[in-house]
């Protein structure tokens, strides 16, 4: 057995081996931060951390992201000794197919798992978001007889973290906002993949996040009276954020490679593995040790959690008895409910034509709100291009956390992981907004929220070239494609009223994952639908708008927002040459996807040609078109002038599509 009877000092070390043991059998990890970090991360869990097993979504327990993913082990170690539903057998299945315990920690995949990470800074920011949310549903619920939101959020970061440019954002707008909720540890090693990191990382983090508004506090990251006092002091600090620096060695206690890049990422081998058990009187049978005096410890602290969820949990019986209309609309909030006539009623009374998308959905996205208390809103500095702003609603602000809008600043990157975090907390439904060019700052955090599967709305306008005179550094081009190869994300990019509508009505119904809404800046006219035409057939992403005038086309003309117009003016002037085309909708290519083949094929026949316009590049249209379909798009940069000047020197005409649809069926006819 172990020669070590402190039995905090023994948990530490079980948790320092669990890391060593899991990445060596796995052959691949990182197990020096979990070895450098495992005395602060130990004491926080066993002494600070509110948390529950048996009810690990339990709304008012702390929140716990490891943002430094690579260190996963520290984060499944802690989870598997503190009663989550993690056996063993799966830390030592670690990074292996199937396992609940992956190389990063994903959000769904295994419980206890606050927030999906490993692109560093994405955690950083999803705190923030989360300590957003808590501070925002504080205010809307806790009364003097009781308050069901009282906790903290924590995370780890590291050096990598703290250099990607998403935390500066995100620390900038949480010291603004001082949220004194949030309690972050920096576990400053001074070791990164390719050596010390005073070779790119030399700045003072302290002083920085002074500038921030940040509380902030040094300590020695194995001196576990210092650990304790800096929490508590955290703890105590409510007018700001809070970031304990702690120096930590990396890989501490192995007698080789501690403060070494080579532990950073790579298993310690062998002989390091067993001169570091024979250092710190660990046995070197059985792997994978868990002493017995470890579990008690840690059942000990579960069962005076469980003594503090009980509490709570009466005290919102009692509450919710007090408060009636408080107790329906916290339900509200926790399941993000939306009526079902939603719908129907964004439907009816639609907002007038000739408009622009953006001013259309921004119409109806004052109804979701009115109907849909979860909505929150915020945008990059850009609300009143964007028309996001929730109306007779305050932007939260660090003395009042009662609005429903997020003023977000400049700062597309942040918006998206604090976005990101809004959802993960549980009980809103996030929007965050700016013009579609600059999907390009969130794009990792769009990939996490799909990752995740998380219910996030991304609005993004001016969604093509025809945003003008800005020019090509503001004109999207490549963007609604490059979206639309991110797995989980459904992309809508509507027409007119009723397809803003159905635009809502998918993400608000779309519980498991992320949904951009693409809209114009310029006006576009009233669409003329053939009567037939059902809202629930908008619904399915793809959906016939005009039919032929004969029974069987000949060609299919598809489009996306503002071009369907375009597309169902060319259709009159086919018919002047004889040619009968049948127009499709497609707002959403993802839905569309998932319809049943026999109405994929009822829309687009295999057999009929097919021409796609969309004023975007057009390469992943000939999957539904086929190699010989036409594409009239634009795959090269914009230039700076009128909408209307670009239409015509773009080909963006009713003249040119005619032509060009002509010549190619022609041309296909030869």
């Amino acid at each position: 057995m172990t020669t070590e009877t402190d039995p905090i000092r023994l948990s530490i070390n079980t948790i320092r081996m669990l890391a060593v043991d899991a990445v060596e059998k796995a052959n691949a990890g990182h197990p020096g931060m979990p070895m450098g970090a495992a005395d602060y991360a130990c004491l926080l869990w066993l002494k600070y951390l509110r948390y529950n097993p048996s009810h690990p979504n339990w709304p008012n327990r702390d929140r716990f992201v490891l943002s430094a993913g690579h260190g996963s082990m520290l984060l499944y170690a802690l989870l598997h000794l503190s009663g989550y539903d993690l056996p063993l057998d799966e830390i030592k299945n670690f990074r292996q197919w199937g396992s609940r315990t992956p190389g990063h920690p994903e959000y769904g995949r295994t419980p206890g798992v606050e927030a999906t990470t490993g692109p560093l800074g994405q955690g950083f920011a999803d705190g923030v978001g989360m300590a957003i949310a808590a501070k925002m549903m504080a205010q809307r619920f806790n009364r003097p007889d009781f308050a069901p939101v009282d906790h903290h959020v924590y995370a780890i970061v590291s050096d990598g973290d703290l250099m990607e440019g998403i935390s500066s954002e995100a620390a900038s707008l949480a010291g603004h906002l001082k949220l004194g909720n949030l309690i972050y540890i920096y576990d400053d090693n001074q070791i990164s993949i390719d050596g010390e990191t005073k070779i790119t990382f030399t700045e003072d983090v302290a002083k920085r996040f002074e500038g921030y508004g940040w509380h902030t506090e040094r300590i020695d990251g194995h001196n576990h009276a210092q650990i304790q006092k800096a929490i508590e002091n955290a703890r105590a600090e409510t007018a700001r954020p809070s970031l304990v620096l702690a120096r930590t060695h990396i890989a501490h206690g192995a007698p080789s490679k501690q403060d070494s890049s080579e532990s950073h990422g790579a298993p310690l081998g062998a002989a390091e593995v067993k001169a570091t058990k024979e250092a710190l009187g660990w046995p070197l049978e059985p792997k994978f040790l868990v002493p017995d005096s470890v579990r008690k410890l840690f059942a000990d602290r579960a069962a005076t959690l469980e003594k503090e969820f009980r509490a709570w949990s009466d005290g919102l019986a009692r509450w919710r008895k007090n408060h009636s209309d408080l107790s329906t609309l916290w339900d509200q909030h926790w399941e993000r409910s939306v009526p079902k006539d939603l719908f129907t009623n964004l439907c009816s009374n639609p907002p007038k034509m000739p408009n622009a998308t953006r001013s259309i959905s921004g119409e109806l996205q004052q109804r979701v709100a009115q109907a849909v208390p979860s909505l929150i809103g915020g945008s990059a500095d850009l609300e009143t291009s964007t028309k996001t702003r929730i109306l007779g609603a305050p932007s939260i602000q660090p003395e009042n956390f009662a609005g429903r809008n997020i003023a977000f600043g400049v700062r597309e990157h942040a918006m998206g992981g604090i976005l990101n975090g809004c959802a993960l907390y549980g009980s809103f439904i996030p929007l965050g907004s700016t013009f579609l060019i600059f999907s390009d700052y969130m794009r990792p955090a769009i990939r996490v929220a799909a990752l995740s599967r998380l219910q996030v709305i991304f609005v993004f306008t001016h969604d093509s070239v025809f945003l003008g005179e800005d020019g090509p550094t503001h004109q999207p081009i490549e963007h609604l494609a490059s979206l639309r190869l991110i797995p989980n994300l459904t992309l809508v990019r509507p027409a007119d009223p009723l397809e803003c509508a159905a635009a809502w009505q998918i993400a608000l119904s779309r519980k498991n994952g992320p949904t951009a809404i693409c809209l114009t800046r310029q006006k576009v006219p009233a669409i003329e639908r053939d009567a037939s035409v059902s809202t629930q057939d908008i619904l399915k992403g793809g959906y016939v708008a005009t039919e032929a005038k004969k029974g069987s086309p000949d060609a299919v003309l598809l489009a996306t927002g503002s071009e369907l117009h375009l597309a169902l003016a060319a259709r009159k002037e086919l018919l002047t040459q004889g040619i009968d085309v049948r127009v499709v909708s497609m707002p959403c290519v993802e839905l569309f996807a998932q319809q049943s083949d026999g109405y994929r094929e009822k829309v687009l026949p295999k057999d009929i040609p097919a021409a796609v316009v969309e004023a975007s590049r057009g390469d992943l249209w000939y999957k539904w078109i086929g190699v010989r379909g036409l594409v009239i798009g634009i795959d090269h940069f914009g230039e700076s002038a009128p909408d209307h000047v670009l239409a015509e020197k773009f080909g963006f005409t009713t003249s040119n599509v005619t032509k060009q649809v002509s010549e190619w069926l022609r041309n296909r006819s030869a």
